[in-house]
């Protein structure tokens, strides 16, 4: 049995990362690796393959090993990922995505070390749930939905800990509109603009914002439009807005490095996706002081107070979420007050470093409760996090 003692050695910690695209789980771990206690933790990671992703873990001191991670794990992962564990004296893993759960799960089987898997949707998946059953893994929800899904599956309380989504409420916030993303895209500084922040990729509705945008066009003239990200659907966005004849007034910006100069640019940000856990953007968005029009799905509606923070719509209703869009478009006092109320939401609920906090004081109860030899932690407090 393991005796760690945090007065002698950092908690060892390995971060099983399941995919390497610039999206909203690779944010959320790079965001809480930067803030974890160097005295505390000792952070090594095991990733799918070189990418900006792992660029940017070594930058901020973390380790960072290479290997394949299927749904299935291969030989290679298992036996560098057990290799791992022995030598640098692991402590805890914990998991992102399912195909890295199920390779965490079975090194636990084969090492005796604790695992925690996070699920950043909105829902466990069926691979999820079958590695938790099989090799008794720890399940951390970013999402209010998924807590009552797993609880709903017959994960047991003990078993189970939802810790929301949070930003950093001092990047994010109220600075003063600027144009910094109008000169990017070629517009005047003066032109309302609103945003889309994410991935081009289906799941997120990308070409249905797009759709929205045309009929706002038609009521609201000199409003412009951005699309910040990439993605796979990039080269259809860019015909649909041609095909629409919106090429002036839908724009491509691209994916943006120094995201938080983006939202001091936009008078409003609108998610269209089709799915959803607890999305960074749009607590970025509110973050940083703006009100949001989006879909009602996974957790948004946890995030969104309908009609004092912004507003909600079926997904699909794209004439819905126009109007809403041109009547926060048209009220400049009704947008800015949806803007005020929107950032003391996320100030009250979904800030950063209580997030990072709630995981950190997890990830040690977990390691420090293997090394006494109990099986399971007290969750009697596993439940929510926000107000």
């Amino acid at each position: 049995m393991k005796i760690i003692s945090s007065a002698e050695r950092p908690i060892n910690l390995l971060q099983i990362i399941g995919a390497a695209i610039v999206g909203g789980m690779e944010t959320y771990v790079l965001r809480l690796l930067q803030r974890l206690p160097r005295d505390v933790f000792k952070v090594t990671c095991l990733c799918v393959c070189e990418s900006p992703i792992t660029s940017q873990l070594r930058d901020i001191g973390c380790t960072v090993h290479i290997t394949p991670i299927s749904d299935d794990p291969d030989w290679q992962a298992i036996q560098l990922g057990a290799s791992l564990i022995r030598a640098e004296s692991i402590d805890i893993m914990h998991a992102h995505l399912p195909n890295a759960h199920s390779l965490a799960g079975l090194l636990s089987k084969l090492t005796g070390t604790p695992a925690l898997a996070t699920i950043h949707s909105r829902y466990l998946s069926m691979r999820d749930f079958e590695v938790h059953k099989l090799t008794q893994t720890h399940i951390q929800v970013v999402a209010k939905t998924g807590y009552f899904h797993a609880l709903s599956l017959g994960i047991p309380p003990r078993k189970l800990r939802f810790i929301a989504n949070g930003v950093d409420t001092e990047i994010f916030c109220p600075s003063g509109k600027t144009g910094h993303l109008h000169s990017i895209i070629g517009i005047a500084p003066e032109t309302p603009l609103v945003g889309y922040i994410g991935r081009l990729s289906h799941e997120k509705g990308p070409e249905v914002f797009v759709q929205v945008a045309s009929h706002v066009h038609k009521k609201l003239p000199d409003c412009h439009f951005v699309v910040v990200g990439e993605g796979p659907l990039r080269e259809k966005l860019a015909n649909d807005i041609d095909t629409l004849g919106l090429r002036n007034h839908v724009h491509m910006a691209g994916l943006q490095s120094d995201i938080f100069r983006i939202y001091p640019s936009l008078d409003l940000v609108v998610s269209t996706s089709y799915s959803e856990g607890m999305p960074l953007a749009v607590l970025e968005a509110m973050g940083s002081g703006l009100p949001v029009v989006a879909t009602n799905v996974g957790g948004l509606i946890d995030i969104v107070e309908v009609g004092y923070t912004g507003m909600l719509n079926n997904v699909g209703d794209v004439a819905g979420m126009a109007q809403n869009i041109v009547s926060l478009m048209s009220d400049d006092f009704t947008r800015e007050k949806m803007g005020k109320a929107a950032r003391k939401r996320v100030e009250e609920n979904f800030d950063l470093n209580e997030s990072v906090r709630l995981t950190s004081e997890l990830l040690l109860t977990l390691a420090h409760a293997e090394c006494r030899g109990e099986s399971n932690i007290n969750a009697a407090d596993g439940y929510g996090i926000f107000r």
